[in-house]
């Protein structure tokens, strides 16, 4: 009798941890339009075709953050890239500009800085490890970051790449796609899929 009930209660226990580990993926981009998504003003930038959200540079090579419409706590962002045209240098904001996750050339390193997160006044303060070896420069990448609490994991075509605890961390906010300033570039991102935590 007593290895039944530690058998159910081992049962009940591993039950949200297989939720938390498998989480129901929600579509954030509906692959038609920007609906969702605070759009910049005078938006020249972000662009929906064939199912892909385009963003490219203009011809003052000034930034742009798209952000989405619902704040987010605890979560989970997936989505598709590929790298275009240019200098390639953007991003997922987590929840606000205090924490991005690179996609791309970094500006200030002048390096592939993919996975790895950005904090305004510190860099980058740790480096995703492996990505050389997974991150394909002409094709679909899959990215997905997760925030709970100030804690950031990222995963790069299904490998755990990076691990960060940011001290100060902003607990709840929008997700932000993000198009750098100063550069000639695209970038595409299709499938951006989110689960609350």
């Amino acid at each position: 009798m007593q290895n039944i009930l530690l058998a159910l209660l081992l049962l009940l226990l591993s039950a949200p941890l297989t939720q938390a580990q498998n989480p129901k993926m929600k579509r954030i981009f509906n692959g038609k339009n920007l609906k969702g998504w605070v759009q910049p003003e005078n938006n020249t930038w972000w662009t929906v075709s064939g199912k892909e959200l385009h963003v490219k540079s203009g011809p003052n090579r000034k930034g742009s953050i798209l952000w989405t419409e619902q704040p987010y706590r605890n979560f989970v962002v997936q989505c598709e890239f590929k790298m275009g045209e240019g200098t390639v240098d953007s991003g997922i904001f987590m929840r606000e500009e205090k924490m991005q996750v690179q996609i791309g050339i970094s500006g200030s390193l002048k390096r592939d800085m993919t996975a790895s997160p950005y904090v305004p006044g510190k860099g980058y303060p740790v480096e995703a490890k492996g990505v050389a070896e997974l991150l394909d420069l002409t094709g679909w990448n899959t990215l997905k970051a997760q925030a709970v609490g100030n804690t950031y994991t990222v995963w790069l075509n299904g490998q755990e790449v990076m691990n960060y605890t940011l001290e100060d961390a902003k607990e709840e906010g929008p997700i932000g796609l993000q198009l750098h300033p100063g550069n000639e570039m695209s970038i595409a991102f299709r499938n951006i899929r989110v689960a609350k935590l």
